[in-house]
């Protein structure tokens, strides 16, 4: 499931539970080619930031290349990562918070 993320939204959204979030922008080649690998994870929660619809969010957390990864525990930023990877890459990253 994924669910586009706000300044709004992003606190009550990733309080609870193991998150995989993606900053990402409809410019960015890279995050265009990374959403196929998103879609097949239906077992993860994944929520999306759009850096340009939500730059105070994006600022918030210093990003500043896309697509960049946070995995988050219950409102913590537990990692981060940046470019694109495929969907095995991204389970073992999100798996070893569960």
């Amino acid at each position: 499931m994924i669910t586009e993320l706000n300044r709004d939204n992003f606190d009550e959204e990733t309080k609870n539970g193991v998150k995989l979030i993606e900053f990402h922008t409809s410019w960015c080649g890279y995050c265009k080619k990374q959403q196929p690998e998103l879609e097949q994870m239906d077992k993860v929660w994944i929520g999306q930031v759009d850096a340009d619809k939500a730059p105070a969010v994006a600022t918030n957390f210093n990003v500043n290349s896309f697509p960049t990864f946070l995995v988050m525990k219950n409102g913590k930023e537990m990692e981060r990562f940046s470019g694109y990877r495929k969907k095995e890459d991204l389970m073992d990253k999100v798996m070893k918070y569960i």
